[in-house]
């Protein structure tokens, strides 16, 4: 279970210091082997991908990611007292930094409870201390699997990652913590970035990608766990400043997949929390509701899912504290069945149901939960309404948390009454796979429900392109290429994209799928009229800024507000040479039913046919005119 700011009065008197990360970088060592054959596991071929609000794999077959968190190597200690007083960890639970249970029930064994409840992939979380960690487990944490005495944290979730993948599971990463403490609230872990700096952070997971991807059973890296506010400053997203986390995941999944590993999902899960949760102040989940107007283009294309947690016992502006620090907004728990869905709608899943938009993409639900002793009305009601929902949206999901205990230390009956498997000391199983757990009949149909299968046709897709304060270069081919216009802000479609819609102020663009360009040859950078032929005047009095015959814009470059360049790529094929001119200085100009979604909200802007191509950028230079994009000369697409 996991909590925001439990009481915000309370913390109103702490001293909210980030704690620190050693300084020790990570101690790289080879690679886990190839994953084996899946054996009796259900089939699929990595590596995963996205088609528009589905997962595929590798045959372009759905892959609907049903998930359990196996948490403790993000840490379970709370952060006062002996962290070797069990008492001192969430729930009485020492994991000694790795994933619970090894210390009561073989691998195997585990395994093949994970099977049992339906699962097909596991949310593995980890804590950036845990990469640095070199003192070997203690013998008890392990106690059930001796083979992995000896080992550090980061070698026992290796051998994790191994087994789970060996089984036939797909893993998703998941950068939880910054430190090994439990989370989440005034603990030092609130950004990717708390006591350390987004390079850093980045690094981290380059060296993590790395040393898996030669596993194509790891498929996914969700780049950081519930974003959220510290004591001082709230997160943001898209601002350019040191807490943009729209910025910092970009950065991160750039890296990631032109330095590590290009087969991995890139997870990026929505702000958790800003404000401070008092009546009167702003405050609230904002999640992936900025997705609509400020999406990801990632560098490479099909790789982007989105993410979002809900728990019954907080809210859109509740932080979840009961007593002090407690506001009077409305828990999801207390909602009516249809302003719960309307909620959730809002909050995440219009991600997945607009289609055809910018924003696209897989919403991943990868945290919910309750307890197996929750007794209560409300709370029972939000969990039958949500897995319900789930199972009509035929949503991937992951259950919080996966295993627990159900005994403490001594033998005394305790541990985490919220997981969906319970171990005692003596590897005795308990859950929703045993009689008795109220939870089994909601998580039946959940695991059971049939859902889209098989193959899942490619479709359409539309990219954000963003220079509000850098670079947004989405193409690997132009990045090879170098710096096309040194010292202007440029923005570039991805390979297999052109461009197709720009904003007349803010700077963004619009691109769509293409399979226009040919497979070789380089680009053309136009700064001038060069390339606009004798009596092919498309906007008199402008400046333009047109593609050479045969080719077509994927890109463009601004300089404040004034067009710098555009660039523009060869075709496969000859292009149809005559067009019309598409203005938009003076309002939107855009398509019936606005296919790619509005993608520079409040700003005038203006997209060809999704029937056309675009070959050149006028603008103009007049005094006390905006120098910034005006018209598209937009032209047929070649025949097929």
């Amino acid at each position: 279970m996991k909590s925001l700011l439990r009481a915000v009065l309370c913390a109103l008197l702490l001293v909210a210091g980030a704690l620190a990360t050693p300084s020790a970088q990570p101690a790289h060592a080879a690679a886990p082997p190839p994953a084996a054959a899946p054996g009796t596991a259900e089939a699929w071929t990595p590596p995963l991908s996205t088609r528009g609000r589905y997962i595929v794999d590798a045959r372009g077959d759905r892959f609907r990611l049903r998930s359990g968190n196996w948490d403790g190597a993000q840490g379970s200690w709370n952060g006062s007292g002996d962290r070797d007083d069990p008492a001192t960890h969430h729930s009485g639970q020492n994991a000694h930094g790795i994933p619970i249970g090894l210390d009561r029930a073989p691998l195997p064994a585990l395994l093949a409870d994970f099977r049992s409840l339906g699962l097909n992939s596991i949310r593995l979380p980890f804590s950036n201390e845990m990469l640095r960690d070199t003192t070997p487990v203690p013998d008890s944490a392990v106690a059930a699997n001796p083979a992995l005495r000896g080992r550090t944290p980061l070698q026992v979730y290796d051998a994790v990652v191994t087994a789970l993948t060996d089984a036939g599971f797909a893993v998703i990463l998941n950068n939880h913590t910054v430190t090994t403490r439990w989370c989440c609230g005034l603990d030092g872990n609130e950004r990717w970035n708390s006591g350390r700096s987004t390079t850093r952070w980045a690094d981290d997971w380059v060296f993590l990608a790395r040393r898996y991807r030669d596993n194509p059973r790891v498929v996914g890296a969700d780049l950081y766990n519930e974003v959220r506010r510290d004591f001082f400053d709230d997160p943001n997203w898209g601002l350019g400043d040191n807490h943009d986390w729209h910025a910092a995941a970009q950065e991160a999944a750039d890296r990631i997949l032109t330095e590590a590993n290009p087969n991995l999902l890139i997870v990026v899960e929505g702000i958790n929390w800003f404000g401070l949760p008092v009546d009167g102040f702003p405050h609230g989940r904002p999640t992936l509701t900025p997705v609509r107007t400020l999406s990801h283009t990632l560098v490479t294309s099909n790789k982007l899912v989105y993410s979002a947690h809900f728990y019954g016992y907080t809210g859109p502006r509740h932080s979840g504290a009961t007593g002090m620090g407690e506001t009077h907004d409305l828990r999801y728990q207390d909602m009516t069945a249809a302003e719960l869905e309307q909620t959730l709608y809002d909050q995440a899943f219009f991600v997945s149901a607009e289609t055809g938009t910018h924003f696209t993409a897989p919403v991943w639900i990868s945290e919910f939960g309750i307890g197996a002793d929750e007794n209560g009305a409300a709370p029972r009601t939000w969990f039958d309404r949500i897995t319900a929902y789930l199972t009509r949206a035929d949503a991937d999901f992951a259950y919080w948390p996966l295993v627990g205990w159900s005994t403490d230390a001594q033998g005394a009956p305790g541990g985490d009454s919220w997981a969906l498997l319970r171990y005692d000391a003596t590897g005795h199983r308990s859950g929703v796979l045993d009689a008795g757990d109220w939870r089994t009949a909601r998580w039946s149909p959940l695991t059971t429900t049939p859902g889209r299968t098989g193959p899942v046709p490619a479709t359409t897709a539309w990219y954000q392109l963003t220079t509000d304060h850098r670079d947004h270069n989405a193409s690997l081919r132009t990045r090879a290429a170098g710096d096309w216009d040194s010292g202007a802000r440029k923005a570039v479609c991805p390979d297999g994209a052109r461009l197709t819609g720009l904003a007349h102020t803010g700077g963004r663009g619009l691109c769509t799928s293409s399979d226009l360009r040919t497979p070789t040859g380089g680009h053309t950078v136009v700064r001038d009229e060069t390339y606009v032929p004798p009596g092919g005047d498309w906007a008199t009095g402008y400046t333009k800024f047109q593609c050479p015959a045969g080719q077509f814009l994927i890109g463009y470059s601004l300089r404040g507000e004034r067009v710098s360049a555009a660039l523009c790529a060869p075709a496969r094929t000859a292009l149809p040479g005559a067009g019309r001119t598409v203005w938009f200085d003076r309002g939107d100009n855009r398509p019936a039913g606005g296919p790619g979604g509005d993608f520079a909200y409040g700003n005038h802007k203006g997209q060809c046919l999704p029937t056309e191509y675009a070959a050149g950028i006028a603008f103009t230079t007049r005094a006390a005119t905006r120098p910034s994009p005006a018209a598209l000369l937009c032209r047929p697409l070649p025949a097929t």
